[in-house]
């Protein structure tokens, strides 16, 4: 497995929560980005971040809430994600190899984990 994300959970509205990506092989030093599926929805774009972590931007319905960040001596991408709302719950996806918000330039994905925000 060289995608493996987790960290997800049962939360209530207002309340924090850090998902986990940890990498290997390939792409454990390449731009990285998180996405997510709501269901009923198309999965779409949260977060991306460059391979030495310099460089980020957000989706705008998250931007302000959630941080993405990496440490590269432990192969691992972060989303924290702050304020959760009831539309923030979904299945999170990490995905490697692209610097970006489309979704067709990531080349690996891990397997997603749940996140619901209870009201």
């Amino acid at each position: 497995v060289q995608l493996q994300a987790f960290g997800g959970g049962l939360v209530q509205a207002g309340d924090s929560l850090r998902l986990s990506c940890a990498a290997s092989g390939t792409w454990h030093r390449a731009p990285m980005g998180w996405f997510r599926q709501a269901p009923g929805k198309e999965r779409g774009f949260v977060a991306t971040i460059s391979g030495t972590g310099g460089s980020s931007y957000y989706a705008d319905s998250v931007k302000g809430r959630f941080t993405i960040s990496r440490d590269n001596v432990k192969n691992t991408v972060y989303l924290q994600m702050n304020s959760l709302k009831p539309e923030d719950t979904a299945v999170y996806y990490c995905a490697a190899g692209y610097y970006g918000s489309n979704s067709d330039g990531y080349r690996a994905w891990g397997q997603g984990t749940l996140v619901t925000v209870s009201s």
